[in-house]
């Protein structure tokens, strides 16, 4: 499991840490690894121009440090003082005695661009977008790209959040566990790649409480899998029904029951307007009866109300995707999946689509406390939150998924799932982990249907150890 903690859990592991270790030996790793992830951005580093924007907290500190390390491989090492008098004083020694270079000024500065630029303008703790003269400095670098000393500055750390002006970074060197704003978007997609450095923090954030936001690794998946046992039979393995699709959305019926009929569960049951042409396709799925799990409203059209009504009727868990979210409008009587994307969610909740897009951690929380249900928010990296706030982030997929019927399967996958005996929390947060898997080992360019098809294949290996 990857844990993103709060900067106040962060902040109490470090106190504690320091405590415990040489004074100044959390910077030393710190900058070691900041270091070394330029070197290997850089391919080397002798004769490389680098270029610190340095401020006035640890943050500077560690790109001070990392910088003199830097400049005794032989780099030309500059650093952009944004505070000069709250510069870290030893950081700044150090650089200086290895032939650094610092200036106040950006007039100062080397002419020539930079070919890699260390961000080291705030740390953790700041909050709102860069100010001057951070916005200007940075504009200075042109197109150099950038490493990220924990996060990149201008992003909020516990929200994911990003308001303004900010560093976009290709790397982001982060240092004994993740923050929340790694993992979430958009602040996330301004990370570019996140690289972990252990400076011995895993020895005490057991102590700081559990991390408000985690992602599921493959392991995880793996143990989350529902099996069969030997003595088990196709109706104790589950039985997943489909009302989806329309005479209108045809496709969508046959899409969310690929998703489904991937092997999790023992049984399919379709119970829609496109049964012959799901019975030719999937000759294994078969006609309405009793099910474990229910998905509806892929494709449903005019008739998504009704299929939804049919479904709660039952009594038994339920995935509520695409035409069927419109009809729910308070929590369900069932224990539920709701599966909407941006635009579909901001419709639930009355907003619009771009202030999702902006806060989607806050939003997906509101959601799935309003509808006491779990809510899944597709995108670059899908968000699940259950009505007490605890939120998995999925982090595994491929630009490539962005594609029409794609969420049809994943919604097929999700009731799989829950048939299978998951509670919808653990389902959807494990289909969206599959379903993003699948895409990446279909490859590209891709097509829903690809990603059905390479489930079973993505749950095969993810069993054995090797997905």
């Amino acid at each position: 499991m990857r844990r993103a903690h709060t900067v106040a859990q962060v902040r109490a592991a470090e106190a504690e840490l320091m405590a415990r270790v040489p004074d100044g030996a959390l910077m030393q790793r710190a900058a070691a690894g900041l270091a070394a992830a330029v070197v290997d951005l850089l391919g080397g580093s002798y004769g490389r121009r680098i270029r610190l924007l340095v401020g006035s907290g640890d943050n500077g500190g560690d790109a001070l440090f990392a910088g003199a390390m830097l400049a005794r491989r032989g780099a030309q090492v500059e650093a952009m003082l944004l505070d000069p008098g709250r510069a870290h004083a030893a950081g700044l020694t150090a650089l200086h005695a290895v032939g650094g270079w610092s200036t106040a000024d950006l007039a100062e500065l080397s002419p020539a661009e930079p070919e890699v630029v260390l961000d080291g303008i705030v740390g953790i703790g700041a909050s709102g977008p860069l100010r001057e003269p951070a916005a200007a400095a940075l504009a200075a670098c042109g197109s150099a790209p950038v490493v990220a000393v924990d996060v990149p500055s201008g992003v909020d750390v516990d929200t994911g959040e990003v308001i303004g002006p900010h560093v976009s970074a290709s790397v982001t060197v982060t240092f004994g566990t993740h923050k929340i704003a790694h993992l979430v978007d958009p602040a996330a997609l301004a990370c570019g790649v996140v690289q972990l450095v252990d400076i011995g923090l895993d020895a005490v954030l057991p102590d700081q409480g559990d991390a408000p936001v985690q992602a599921l690794q493959a392991e995880d998946v793996a143990d989350l899998l529902p099996q069969p046992s030997a003595a088990g039979h196709k109706y104790s393995r589950g039985v997943v029904g489909l009302r989806t699709g329309s005479a209108l959305y045809p496709g969508a019926a046959m899409l969310s029951v690929a998703g489904a009929n991937c092997g999790l569960a023992g049984m399919v049951r379709y119970d829609g307007a496109a049964a012959d042409a799901v019975r030719l396709t999937h000759p294994e799925v078969v006609g309405p009866g009793r099910v474990q799990a229910w998905v509806t409203g892929c494709g449903g059209g005019p008739g998504a109300g009704e299929a939804l009504a049919a479904c709660l009727a039952d009594g038994v868990p339920v995935v509520i995707d695409a035409d069927a979210l419109a009809q729910v409008s308070g929590p369900t009587s069932v224990p539920a999946v709701l599966t909407p994307h941006a635009g579909e969610l901001a419709a639930l909740l009355d907003v619009d689509r771009t202030v999702i897009e902006a806060a989607p951690l806050h939003h997906v929380r509101a959601a799935a406390a309003r509808f006491d249900s779990v809510v899944l928010l597709k995108g670059r990296h899908t968000l699940v939150a259950d009505p007490s706030g605890r939120v998995l982030v999925n982090t595994s997929g491929t630009p490539w998924l962005a594609t029409a019927g794609a969420g049809d399967v994943l919604a097929g996958l999700i009731g799989a799932l829950l048939a299978g005996g998951l509670d919808p929390f653990e389902a959807a947060a494990a289909g969206a982990w599959l379903h993003g898997a699948a895409a990446t080992l279909a490859g590209a360019p891709l097509r829903a249907g690809d990603v059905a098809d390479a489930l079973p294949e993505v749950i095969a290996l993810t069993l054995s150890g090797t997905g």
